[in-house]
């Protein structure tokens, strides 16, 4: 009898295990579909090395799907687990597209509606998903209001993103607990 798939948060801090971790738990998967949230620009060298370490690390037979339209991948009629890596990374983006770093009207409403697109999605998603996230709750108050705007909205995510899936798991020190 095949098993409900479990959707699963995974949180850490930076350089936590978080993504290794997300991606040993499904080493045995042979198709698997590895949504990508960042962009990689030409202006940011650094960003690309991690982005290539990244792609490095996964089995050859996985399918990198560049994407933030997140609720179309968990949508999918399709029986491969899907890796997000990262949430965080995705929010950033969406804050952008929102018009949120501007201030703009209606950002709050857009991103309110593209995180329940998403946390909808993660509920009625017949495939097995893990969503990597940073976890920022635990650190210092940023000293910029864009750094405490952002903090908080990806604090009100994952909170999201945890309340949808079945499992929360909390790396740190590339040692991963199950705390949901």
């Amino acid at each position: 009898m095949a098993h409900a798939p479990v959707p699963t948060l995974v949180l850490g801090g930076a350089r936590s295990g978080k993504s290794s971790w997300a991606e040993a738990q499904l080493a045995g998967a042979r198709d698997v579909d590895y949504v990508a949230t960042s962009e990689v620009r030409d202006d940011d060298p650094e960003w690309a090395h991690r982005v290539a370490l990244h792609r490095d690390r996964r089995p050859g037979s996985w399918r990198t799907v560049e994407t933030i339209d997140l609720a179309s991948v968990l949508d999918r009629d399709d029986a491969a687990p899907v890796l997000i890596d990262c949430a965080a990374v995705w929010l950033d983006r969406v804050l952008m597209a929102a018009g949120a770093w501007d201030d703009s009207p209606g950002w709050r409403e857009r991103v309110e509606r593209e995180v329940s697109r998403v946390a909808d999605a993660l509920r009625r998603t017949t495939r097995e998903v893990i969503i990597v996230s940073n976890e920022v709750g635990s650190g210092v108050v940023p000293a910029t209001p864009s750094g405490r705007l952002y903090r908080d909205e990806l604090g009100r995510l994952n909170a999201r993103l945890a309340e949808a899936s079945r499992e929360v798991w909390l790396c740190t020190a590339g040692i991963a607990r199950r705390i949901k």
